[in-house]
């Protein structure tokens, strides 16, 4: 499907005329992301962890659940940390654990689910084992809060349950002991888009401050105040890698946290950006680290642990004090990571030949093989997803369990339809543009396929689906320079809500092209717009045939004229840095 490109229009006179201190595409930058006070601007360009972090008893729960933390230390009871099995769970763990060791808690351990023999979230099967361990208080890390019976359960054994989480509230919330999370109606908490990291972070910030009143150092010897800091290399990986919101306090946690990951004192983490390529051998950082290296090199190594295998290989590598077994580690991670991406590849194949034999008109899409792994399905999804800017759910068979991905687009809250249709699952949970489902039997795949796509057409009657690209200023290619770059710097870290700037150059002039990559599926072109210099140009998968049919290296040629869709990046090679316009979309002018 075509995108509408829409471009942003000025702010009113009278918003440039308050910030005129303020360059003009800065201004244009923050009235588009809706930041328009002073406070918000401040926040945004200059977030000051004093200033931008909130206190985290501004929880409701926050004071009984740290209460009962510390009392469970203090009589050394049993403590399980129940994680999940992406990268949010993952360092959502690690940040529980770590600061559970500062404050002296020694009879503690962690749990991480299989995706194929647990699932998500809190299992029945896991809540007997646990309580089979003695585990006297379970605080769970990005899941828990659509487990109402699991929870009943834990509290029918005698074993409380805290409950950290940031995912789509249900209509009857869980027996918990507390409940720290930002999005339940009652909650007063400001920041309502914390990654599950996020939230394990602000019951770390909770614990650490408490001890503080009658502990002078952490377990470690140093300040509870490094004690936190040092944790924030795991927040930004968690925010970024469940794509939450960068602006209020996550956009200032993820911020900081990007310089303790460029310094993190984690040995493991250290041995997987160096088999990313990101640090040289001897721990030299080779790339400037930011939210896209998380999104693509460092969260996609993380997750595919979970994905083909177990998480607890990232969780102990995050952990590890060996630089031996980390290094073993972390090989294992990036191999687990390449055999995740040839999988996906093979599976996105077959479920484009799905989509094209017989789903091309449906407003919904629904792939599926019994053979694929749970594990990729939520990455099948999205590709789907992506190609043909449709929601998608991609569905596999895990033992006699049918489990599905879904993946949507603006204007269909997903989560909020399947609620609506909860009599197909057996369990399900997400956010409104993503959710992960087991149907209550395999057989109801049909009619839980037509009862989604009825949902789809009653939620988007009357509206434009259309996907559309926002554009945020329409410039000329010799207004893309380092003094510009350097502007814009300010607003990294780039993510959901604070999207790189799109710009929009008309008339640009092609002047050479070459395919790029192991398959020549990019292409590189190199253009001129209102001078002769030739600025260099780079479209990822344009050598590729789209959902419209159009494959660009068969389209275009020197001498064409085209108006171009793109953001603006840095080409690093051997120690050396330039600029590079990154295309988002064109159009052929002639």
């Amino acid at each position: 499907m075509k995108k509408k490109w829409h471009i942003l229009p000025d702010p009113p006179q009278t918003f440039f005329d308050s910030f005129q201190e303020l360059p003009r595409i800065v201004a244009k930058l923050l009235y588009h992301r809706n930041i328009r006070t002073q406070q918000e601007i401040n926040e945004f360009l200059l977030p000051d962890y004093a200033t931008h972090v909130h206190d985290p008893f501004l929880f409701q729960d926050m004071g009984t659940a740290v209460k009962r933390i510390l009392s469970a230390i203090e009589k050394n009871e049993h403590i399980t940390v129940y994680g999940d099995y992406d990268a949010d769970g993952v360092t959502a763990a690690v940040i529980l654990m770590d600061t559970l060791k500062a404050i002296g808690a020694t009879n503690i351990d962690v749990y991480l689910p299989h995706r194929e023999i647990d699932g998500y979230g809190l299992n029945l099967k896991a809540v007997d084992y646990l309580h089979s361990v003695d585990t006297n208080l379970i605080i769970t890390c990005d899941c828990g809060i659509s487990n109402t019976r699991e929870v009943g359960r834990a509290n029918e054994l005698g074993m409380d349950v805290i409950i950290t989480d940031h995912h789509s509230i249900p209509e009857t919330l869980p027996p918990a002991y507390a409940i720290i999370h930002p999005k339940i109606e009652s909650e007063q908490y400001p920041d309502k888009n914390l990654a599950g990291g996020g939230v394990g972070f602000k019951l770390a910030q909770g614990l650490l401050k408490k001890h503080k009143e009658t502990h002078a150092v952490v377990s470690t010897g140093e300040s509870h105040d490094a004690c936190e800091k040092w944790l924030l290399d795991m927040v930004a990986i968690a925010s970024v890698a469940d794509m939450v919101p960068l602006l209020g306090e996550s956009r200032t946690l993820t911020k900081y946290g990007l310089i303790v990951l460029e310094k993190t004192r984690r040995i493991g983490l250290k041995k997987m950006l160096i088999e990313a390529g990101i640090l040289d051998p001897d721990g030299k950082k080779k790339k400037e680290i930011t939210a896209r290296t998380i999104g693509f090199m460092i969260a996609p190594r993380i997750n595919a642990a979970g994905r083909l295998a177990h998480a607890n290989v990232a969780y102990e590598l995050l952990m590890s004090e060996r630089a031996d077994k980390a290094s073993e580690l972390a090989w294992e991670l990036d191999k687990n990571n390449t055999d995740r991406r040839e999988l996906t590849e093979q599976c996105v194949d077959q479920a484009i030949l799905q989509v094209e034999r017989d789903q091309m008109h449906n407003p919904v899409l629904f792939v599926f093989d019994p053979e694929w792994k749970t594990g990729v399905v939520g990455l099948i999804a999205s590709r789907i997803k992506e190609k043909y800017q449709k929601p998608t759910i991609a569905m596999a068979m895990n033992k006699e369990t049918l489990t599905g991905s879904g993946r949507s687009v603006t204007g269909f809250n997903m989560i909020a339809s399947l609620q609506e249709i909860s009599e197909y699952f057996e369990k399900f949970g997400g956010h409104p543009m993503a959710c992960g489902f087991s149907l209550i039997a395999a057989d109801q795949r049909t009619n839980f396929q037509q009862a989604l796509i009825s949902q789809y057409t009653k939620h988007t009657e009357g509206l434009d689906m259309t996907p559309t690209l926002d554009i945020d200023a329409v410039v000329d290619l010799e207004e893309i320079n380092w003094e510009l770059y350097d502007l814009l710097e300010k607003f990294e870290p780039y993510g959901q809500m604070n999207n790189n700037p799109i710009y929009l150059a008309r008339g640009v002039k092609i002047v050479n092209l070459q395919p790029m990559g192991k398959d020549k599926t990019h292409l590189r072109i190199g253009v001129t717009h209102t001078t002769n210099v030739v600025r260099k140009t780079i479209g990822w998968s344009l050598c590729e045939t789209n959902a419209e049919g159009t494959n660009w290296c068969h389209i275009l040629k020197p001498g064409d004229t085209i108006d171009m869709l793109f953001e603006v990046g840095i080409n690093e090679w051997n120690g050396n840095r330039e600029l590079q316009m990154l295309i988002v979309d064109l159009k052929k002018v002639s």
